[in-house]
Order: C-alpha cells, then sequence, then structure tokens
C-alpha cells in the first residue's frame, strides 16, 4: 500500500468538460498514488466516466491540466496516453471484431521484421499474455465470434502492457466469472507491487473493501471527497447519494399462497444449444422468483426461451394455465410477459435515436398510442415523458438520445418500458448490472411495487444479495439444470452457493 510520500503516478487538477446544456465535470481535481488502487465512486452520471476517459486521451478537457511524474502531459489522443504509460479497460469495448485475438492484442504495437509483421512474434507474445493470464483464448479466433466475457478477457490482455504506469479498470469484473475475477486481482495486485498506478471504478463494495487504497467521491460532476478504502460502506453511500440510504432492499410483500394463481411455468425446458436442460419453474402472481447461478449457469437463457428468444428442443411453456411453447417475443408480449435484457445497449436501447423509441417501441400497435395505420405521436411522446419522469430520470427528456444517458438512467428507462405494457408476468435479467446504490434502491422499489399489485416478477441476478433480499423463492441454476429450490430462510448465502457451485454438504469441496 502506498503511502503518502509515494512519488505521485498522475495529476489532474481543474478538470472541467461540458457537453451541450451539462457539466459532466466541474473543476475536479484528482491525484493517482503509484503503487496505489484508487477507486473512483458515484452514482451514474456523477462524471466517472468523463474523467477516466479524460485521462486516457479518449475525451478532452475544456479546462484543466494533467501532470505525470510532475511534468505537464498533453494528452489529447489515446496513442498520446499509451505513450505515456496509460491503459484502459472501459465498459465500452475498443477491440477490433474483424481482427483474431492475437492481432488485437498486439494492436498498435506490431512487432515487425524487415518491414514486415512478424506474425510468429505476434503469435508467441499473444500466447505469452494470454497464459500470464489463465485465460483459455483461441488466439486465431475473431473477437466477432467471442462472448461478452470473453471479449473482456481480451480487452484486460491487452491493457496490461510491459510499459504499463496508469492502469484504467472501469468496472472490469461486469461480465468475468468468480474464477476469472480472482486472477484478476491477483494481477492488480502484481501491478501495484510493480509501481503501476491504478484507477479502479466499480459500484461493487466487495471490491473496494478486498483492493482500495483510497477512494474519490464524485456527485453531480464535482469532487466530494477523497478517503481511506477502508471507510464504511454507510459512509461512502452517504457520501456518494448525499442522503442517508437506510434501508437497499425494500420490505418485501407477503409471498402468496401455495394455491395461488400459476402465472408462468415451465416443465422439462430446455434449449437447442444445450444450455438449459430439463428445467422446471413455476411463479405465481404476486410473487418475487429469483434466477441464480453463475455465468454460463443456464439462469438467462431459461428466461429468454420463455420469451421465445432461445429455441427449444423439448419442454413445455404456459402463461396462465395456457399452452405458449414456442411462441414468438411479439407473442409473448400480447399474451401480457414482457423480457428485459441484460445487455442494455446490444439488446435493449437504440443508443443513438431518442429515448422515446426505445421506451414506446414494444407499445406503437396499442390503442394508447396508434389508431389503425396511423401512430399518435403526440400520445406517444407523452406517454414517453410520462413514464420517463416517474421513473425519475434526469434529464427526463424523451427526445434526447438514449446513448446520452448514464447507465443508470438507460437501466430505468428500460424498465420503464417493461412498465407501460399492459403485463401481468416481468421477466427482469440482471436489472441492476452496472447500477449505482441510488438507482438501484429505486429499481428495487419497483419491482416490490409489481408484487404488491399481483403481477409475477422473476428477477435474473449474478448479484447474490439481491437473490437473498429480493426474492420470495429462488432457483439455482448450474451447468444447465436447476439444482434446488429454496424459499424462506433456505434462500441464505451458504446454500445458495453450495448449490450454485455443487459443493458437497459435508466437506465443502466441489462435488461437480
Amino acid at each position: 500500500m502506498a503511502d503518502a510520500t509515494t512519488d505521485l503516478a498522475l495529476k489532474a487538477t481543474g478538470i472541467t468538460k461540458r457537453y451541450p446544456g451539462v457539466t459532466a465535470l466541474d473543476g475536479v481535481d484528482f491525484e493517482l498514488r503509484r503503487g496505489e488502487v484508487h477507486v473512483l465512486f458515484g452514482e451514474n452520471g456523477a462524471g466517472k466516466s468523463t474523467l477516466i476517459q479524460v485521462i486516457s486521451g479518449a475525451q478532452h478537457s475544456d479546462e484543466g491540466t494533467i501532470e505525470m511524474r510532475g511534468e505537464p502531459v498533453h494528452l489529447g489522443t489515446v496513442t498520446a496516453a499509451r505513450n505515456h504509460g496509460i491503459s484502459a479497460v472501459f465498459q465500452e469495448f475498443s477491440l477490433a471484431p474483424a481482427l483474431t485475438v492475437e492481432d488485437n492484442l498486439v494492436l498498435g504495437a506490431e512487432p515487425g521484421r524487415l518491414g514486415m509483421l512478424d506474425k510468429r512474434a505476434v503469435r508467441r507474445m499473444a500466447r505469452e499474455r494470454l497464459d500470464q493470464f489463465g485465460f483459455d483464448l483461441d488466439p486465431k479466433a475473431l473477437v466477432s465470434s467471442l462472448s461478452r466475457a470473453e471479449q473482456q478477457m481480451v480487452e484486460i490482455a491487452k491493457a496490461f502492457r510491459p510499459e504499463l504506469a496508469v492502469l484504467i479498470l472501469d468496472e472490469p469484473t461486469a461480465s468475468l466469472t468468480d474464477h476469472e475475477s480472482e486472477r484478476l486481482f491477483e494481477l492488480v495486485n502484481d501491478a501495484r507491487t510493480r509501481g503501476v498506478g491504478i484507477i479502479y471504478v466499480t459500484h461493487r463494495m466487495a471490491e473496494i473493501r478486498r483492493l482500495a487504497d483510497r477512494v474519490t467521491v464524485l456527485r453531480d460532476g464535482k469532487l466530494v471527497t477523497t478517503v481511506p478504502g477502508h471507510t464504511s460502506n454507510d459512509e461512502l453511500i452517504t457520501l456518494m447519494t448525499g442522503r442517508v440510504v437506510e434501508h437497499l432492499y425494500p420490505t418485501l410483500p407477503p409471498a402468496p399462497a401455495a394455491d395461488a394463481v400459476v402465472a408462468l411455468s415451465a416443465t422439462g425446458l430446455s434449449t437447442a444449444d444445450g444450455q438449459v436442460v430439463g428445467v422446471d419453474f413455476t411463479v405465481r402472481a404476486g410473487e418475487i422468483v429469483g434466477f441464480a447461478g453463475l455465468v454460463g449457469s443456464g439462469k438467462s437463457s431459461a428466461a429468454r426461451a420463455c420469451f421465445g428468444l432461445e429455441r427449444l428442443s423439448a419442454g413445455r411453456v404456459e402463461v396462465q394455465g395456457v399452452n405458449r411453447t414456442g411462441g414468438s417475443p411479439s407473442r409473448m408480449l400480447r399474451d401480457g410477459v414482457v423480457y428485459l435484457p441484460s445487455d442494455r445497449k446490444k439488446e435493449g436501447l437504440f443508443l443513438q435515436r431518442s429515448l422515446r423509441e426505445s421506451v414506446t417501441l414494444p407499445w406503437l400497435g396499442t390503442s394508447a398510442m396508434s389508431r389503425g395505420p396511423w401512430l399518435r405521436r403526440r400520445e406517444e411522446r407523452a406517454a414517453a415523458g410520462q413514464m420517463l419522469t416517474h421513473m425519475e430520470l434526469s434529464p427526463a427528456d424523451p427526445e434526447r438520445a438514449a446513448a446520452a444517458y448514464s447507465g443508470g438512467n438507460q437501466q430505468k428507462g428500460l424498465l420503464g418500458r417493461a412498465l407501460m405494457g399492459d403485463c401481468s408476468v416481468y421477466l427482469l435479467d440482471e436489472p441492476t448490472v452496472g447500477v449505482d446504490a441510488g438507482a438501484r434502491v429505486a429499481i428495487y422499489d419497483q419491482i416490490v411495487k409489481l408484487a404488491e399489485k399481483g403481477y409475477a416478477v422473476v428477477v435474473i441476478s449474478s448479484d447474490l444479495p439481491e437473490i437473498l433480499n429480493l426474492t420470495h423463492r429462488a432457483y439455482v441454476f448450474a451447468q444447465g439444470r436447476v439444482s434446488a429450490e429454496l424459499a424462506g430462510d433456505q434462500i441464505n448465502e451458504k446454500t445458495v452457493l453450495r448449490h450454485m457451485m455443487h459443493w458437497d454438504d459435508t466437506t465443502g469441496s466441489d462435488a461437480a
């Protein structure tokens, strides 16, 4: 851990960045010591992403200066920042999808021989980098063929360069398994011991507890304070939001009776790709059911299969007791089932279009927004504006491009879209991914209100506390199957983890 006399790796002074109608950063000062992990913490829209984009050369500040090793530097481009030893791993990947893994790993620093690309050296360097991380990837695979988690691995491996001085990690574990995250933490600690200054952006308190030497809190584009890494969760949340978040999770309504109406059920559900095998589950009206499991366990695929997004090879799906097996997403919407995707940028929103279009699209055919073949534009705009106001988006401007909103506001807009329809079943896949504590409270409140109104809700989550605190019952998935159905006091951390990982009850070893 670095002490106060350690040389600064980077010093930013008075950083200001304005966009039309918005001041994203307002005179922010920030210092990074050599050999420390410095966490940037704040709500979505607080200015964290803008600050690291300025430091990495991806954005220009309107005012302010940056020094490295006591000397002023101009980080006008990503290349300029890299030449000063700054590497960044953003939530939005910077990979070339048409190139292979190995080509991406050396992009911008390709080894040459007699003026020609040295492919043998490329392969050797790529293999050494992947082996260093323990990432099981094919160097010759096209990046476009990789899953999001695998692309995250390539981004991380690309960032850890030998000449590294400053490493920026923006929610780096969002797509990684626990094992891959552990390996990343080991590499972060190794980089720290080599004197690398690390800027780490996360909403996960456990990662702050584990890694942070210091935490800088931003709010509304301004610096709030910098505190030690051991600062309590409650104090950090209070600093972040400007208010005390006494109860992150709301009180659940009573669980429905065993004979309550079954709003959605699956029997013997199997998908053609083998991600789900023989899964049974039920969701009753007024109930919040959790789907827990590791990445690739089948929990998301099961929900997507019910909604018609994954092809079935066997099984039966019923909505309100009516067979809807193999129904398309449009058919399921008409039957009152709505699905909120886990990847809001890839599947949920038209990022370059107005948020209104993303919010109203599934419901344009309803009588509230159309008359025959004609769209009622005034009613559509009014409905979108009312929903964004209800979800407390800031600013509540339905014509603002979806990409211009912070991640938390995008997620609230996506949930708002689901709430606009006349639905009785809500399949919410990772509903708070990349969302800060303040936005989480708002989303959790909306989920509980759905159950209070008698709707059926499925929360598919990789965030174990959500399963523990927000569900009446939970199905634990492992290797494509349901390994346990839990209720009440059974939904505890030890029991859920044991069934997620197939731990043996007596030895605690992995019995899978």
